[in-house]
């Protein structure tokens, strides 16, 4: 970018920054925000005067914010803003990524619930598993086809978590081929997760069980390695297939709710991959099944 064109761009933001907050401060009326109605105004909504005492600012300073001028903002100042002029969740992130460039933090989320249209999404894929992890590795929904590979509904609801499957569950451990590589690889993914999750004490607690059920994963989380996103080729061992080589993608489904979906596929040069969906069709009474979950 050369010195001249990020100028401009900076310029174009600022008076983006602007507009959007005249807006969202016209959009409100005193009575909303808890204020007395008053008398009949020149212009709709909210003063500036007003938005700033509520926010806890002097009049002044907020002027020159909403005009765009360079001035710094705190986190909490924004925060604080978008509870004064009621943002939504996409509205505060508007906000941050003009003020601050950037997004904001958001809080680690483990409960959730999955929009309709991203099940019947899951379910168009007849003869692709498909699962979706929260940030605590909860598997919340899955498809027929995840079901069929994974046994996820035949799992306790306490324990239908992807991390507890891996290391506490013998099964799963004899589906994924070369599981002392696959496993610590897959854990390290989940670190960040933990990071993400902050002081969330469900998954602390996740972690602490583990510990003490697999000597594994103790000694693997203690070595706090850390490794890129978790997609590329994973072999699985199936009932009376053997050893079929898949690719596995994970995409973000709703990144304020920390979803993601997991999408398995065999891979392109997998020889078996007719043999795989005909292996999927003879669980016809599964695959009859829509996705589902229990976290909704």
């Amino acid at each position: 970018m050369t010195a001249a064109v990020a100028p401009k761009r900076l310029e174009r933001t600022r008076a983006d920054l602007s507009e959007f907050l005249r807006l969202r401060r016209e959009r409100l009326s005193p009575v909303e925000v808890g204020l007395p109605a008053g008398g009949r105004r020149r212009t709709p909504g909210l003063r500036r005067e007003e938005v700033a005492a509520l926010a806890g600012v002097g009049l002044a300073w907020y002027t020159w914010f909403e005009q765009g001028r360079n001035i710094s903002v705190s986190a909490g100042f924004l925060d604080n803003l978008a509870r004064v002029l009621k943002l939504d969740d996409a509205e505060r992130r508007h906000l941050y990524l003009l003020a601050h460039q950037r997004p904001p933090s958001e809080p680690g989320r483990t409960w959730c619930t999955v929009p309709a249209q991203v099940r019947r999404l899951m379910d168009d894929l007849p003869a692709r598993p498909a699962y979706i992890l929260n940030l605590r590795w909860d598997v919340v929904v899955w498809n027929a086809a995840a079901d069929r590979v994974f046994n996820f509904s035949a799992q306790a609801e306490g324990r239908r978590n992807l991390l507890w499957m891996l290391f506490a569950d013998p099964a799963m451990r004899g589906l994924f081929v070369d599981w002392p590589a696959q496993a610590p690889a897959m854990l390290s993914t989940f670190r960040r997760d933990f990071a993400s999750a902050g002081q969330a004490p469900d998954v602390a607690e996740l972690v602490d069980e583990l510990e003490c059920v697999s000597p594994d994963f103790k000694t693997w989380w203690r070595a706090h390695d850390v490794h890129g996103s978790c997609m590329g080729l994973r072999s699985l061992r199936l009932e009376s297939l053997g050893e079929l080589a898949f690719e596995h993608s994970t995409l973000s489904v709703d990144e304020s709710r920390h979803l993601r979906l997991v999408v398995y596929a065999p891979a392109p040069d997998e020889a078996k991959a007719a043999a795989f969906e005909r292996w999927l069709m003879s669980g016809a009474t599964t695959l009859s099944k829509p996705a589902r979950g229990t976290r909704d």
